[in-house]
C-alpha cells in the first residue's frame, strides 16, 4: 500500500443508504429515542425530590441504600425483571425497558444532585419560609430554577445511558421495541459482517449524543463541579 495515498479517499454515503433501506434503521432510532426520554423524565420526577430531602434532612442511611443500589451491576436485575414483565404481560413494551434503565437512572441523578442541593444556601429557604411559603412551593419556585445546571446534567448523562444501554434491551427488547444497541447485531451474520453498515450505524448512533455533549459542555461541567467547593 502506498503511504501517499492514506489520507486519500472519496467519502460515501452507500452505507449510510443500506443502513436506512436494507436495515430499517428509523425504528431503532425512534425506540431509543422515547426509552431514554421517558426513562430519564420518570428519573428526574422521583429523583430530584428524594435528592432534595436526603441533602437537606441528612437521610445518611438512605442515601448509602441508594448508593448501594447504583454500585449494582445491572445485570443482577435482567432476570428477575425479566420474570416480572413475562408475569404482567409487558415483555417488548417502552414502558418495561423504561422502568428497567430507571434502575439506574434514579440513584445516579440522586447522587449528582445531592451535592448540588448542598451547596445552595440554606438562607434562601428560610427566607421563604418566614415569608410563608411551604415546602412544596419552596422547592418548585426556588430550589429547582437555581438547579438547573445540575438538573440538565443530570438528565443528559441518564439519557446517554439510556441511548447506549444494550443488556436490558436484550431480555426485555422485541420485534417492536429494538434499540439502536440491539439493532447493531443485525449488520452481524454468522458467515460475514457488512463493515461498512456496521460503521455508519455507529457513526449515526454517536453523532447525536456528540453534538448535545458539545451544546451543552458549559452546564454539565458547571453540574459536575458544584459543591466541590463551598465557602
Amino acid at each position: 500500500m502506498s503511504m501517499d495515498k492514506l489520507f486519500v479517499f472519496e467519502p460515501i454515503t452507500g452505507n449510510y443508504k443500506t443502513v436506512f433501506n436494507d436495515y430499517e434503521f428509523v425504528k431503532p432510532i425512534l425506540n431509543s429515542l422515547i426509552i431514554g426520554v421517558s426513562s430519564t423524565l420518570l428519573a428526574i420526577v422521583l429523583g430530584l425530590p428524594a435528592a432534595y430531602s436526603i441533602s437537606r434532612y441528612k437521610q445518611t442511611m438512605l442515601g448509602l441504600v441508594i448508593l448501594m443500589v447504583r454500585f449494582i451491576p445491572g445485570i443482577t436485575f435482567l432476570i428477575p425483571w425479566y420474570v416480572i414483565f413475562s408475569k404482567l404481560g409487558l415483555v417488548d413494551t417502552h414502558f418495561a425497558l423504561s422502568l428497567s434503565h430507571l434502575l439506574i437512572n434514579l440513584p445516579f441523578i440522586i447522587w449528582i444532585m445531592i451535592p448540588y442541593f448542598d451547596s445552595l444556601p440554606k438562607e434562601l429557604e428560610e427566607a421563604a419560609i418566614v415569608d410563608g411559603s411551604s415546602i412544596l412551593g419552596l422547592f418548585l419556585r426556588i430550589i429547582l430554577p437555581l438547579s438547573v445546571p445540575g438538573i440538565i446534567t443530570a438528565s443528559l448523562l441518564s439519557f446517554i445511558f439510556s441511548w447506549n444501554n444494550l443488556v436490558f434491551s436484550m431480555a426485555l427488547a422485541g420485534g417492536e421495541t429494538q434499540t439502536l444497541p440491539l439493532a447493531i447485531f443485525n449488520f452481524i451474520s454468522y458467515a460475514s459482517i457488512d463493515w461498512g453498515a456496521l460503521m455508519a450505524a455507529a457513526v449515526l448512533i454517536t453523532v447525536p449524543i456528540l453534538v448535545i455533549s458539545l451544546l451543552s459542555q458549559r452546564f454539565i461541567i458547571q453540574g459536575l463541579t458544584a459543591g466541590a467547593v463551598k465557602g
